[in-house]
């Protein structure tokens, strides 16, 4: 499936485990069907939110194929592949490939970090040997760098390059990257408390933690933004913020998982280190679901 004109609501997905720690396979099941229903533009398993960083590359493969299997074309199905060893998101990307995936999510290096030549060829690497659309996943907060604007813009000349996922949570750098948005390049905004904002300087849409549990209103956010409606728009995501800000009180996925769970979705299970979330913060989050009418 070409993703060049990717736009509006694509989930973050979150992987779903078992009490005993492996992939709950059923589950996954009913939270690609329910984002199906919704609209949901794509999906993006084993990223940030899907706690790849805790899974096994068998794990991984297992997760993507049956995503791949589960949508069956018909909507995009883009997958994190990111590592801080590039030899390893280099197979990652060629295995996901051949599952038959739509696009790629590429981080940055974390921990070793690497220097501005070291950060480019991690990226080159992977553009240069498969033959999908990638998108750069910029998030300082997770990873400890940034990929720069000098690389951004030395990066989104690649033919297979589709765009950014923008999560630094800075306008300014935002603005400094939007002037590359055009036919070939695409910004996602990868901060759900700011897709009007990016949208205002071209973004496409959103890679959303967020639309786990309110696929639909996330999906009518960005494209009301799409059709002009701006005003519809801005309501919507105003409106959303105490929401999306108890989606992420605690470390993401931990709150937004432990919001599908209470919506019958799956179980709020995790690995560690990541765990259950304190009772405060879990009251919190409570409270801003009944708000929003996802609970009783």
């Amino acid at each position: 499936m070409d993703i060049r004109n990717l736009e509006g609501s694509i989930v973050a997905l979150i992987t779903p485990f078992h009490e005993d720690g492996s992939v709950d396979f059923d589950a996954l099941g009913r939270l690609i069907d329910f984002q199906l229903a919704a609209g949901t533009d794509a999906l993006l398993p084993l990223g940030t939110t899907g706690e790849s960083s805790t899974m096994t590359h068998e794990e991984d493969e297992a997760v993507a194929s049956f995503v791949v299997e589960r949508v069956a074309g018909r909507v995009p199905v883009i997958t994190g592949s990111g590592s801080n060893d590039t030899r390893t998101m280099l197979e990652k990307s060629l295995a996901y490939q051949r599952l038959g995936v739509d696009g790629l999510l590429l981080i940055t290096p974390y921990y070793n970090k690497a220097n501005e030549e070291g950060v480019y060829r991690h990226f080159a690497t992977v553009l240069d040997a498969v033959d999908i659309p990638c998108i750069l996943y910029n998030v300082p907060g997770r990873t400890g760098c940034s990929i720069s604007v000098a690389n951004v813009e030395r990066l989104s000349r690649h033919d297979n390059v589709l765009g950014i996922k923008e999560a630094s949570g800075s306008i300014s750098y935002a603005t400094d990257i939007a002037h590359l948005i055009g036919p070939t390049f695409k910004m996602f905004s990868g901060n759900d408390d700011m897709v009007v904002p990016l949208m205002s300087l071209g973004a496409s849409g959103v890679i959303s933690v967020w639309a786990n549990v309110q696929p639909a209103l996330v999906r009518e956010m960005t494209h009301a933004y799409l059709a002009g409606d701006v005003e519809r728009a801005r309501r919507i995501q105003l409106s959303g913020l105490p929401l999306v800000r108890a989606l992420f009180s605690e470390v993401n996925p931990i709150p937004v998982k432990e919001a599908c769970a209470l919506m019958g979705l799956c179980e709020p299970n995790f690995r560690l280190p990541l765990c259950r979330m304190g009772a405060a913060a879990r009251e919190g989050l409570i409270a801003s679901m009944k708000g929003a009418g996802l609970v009783d």
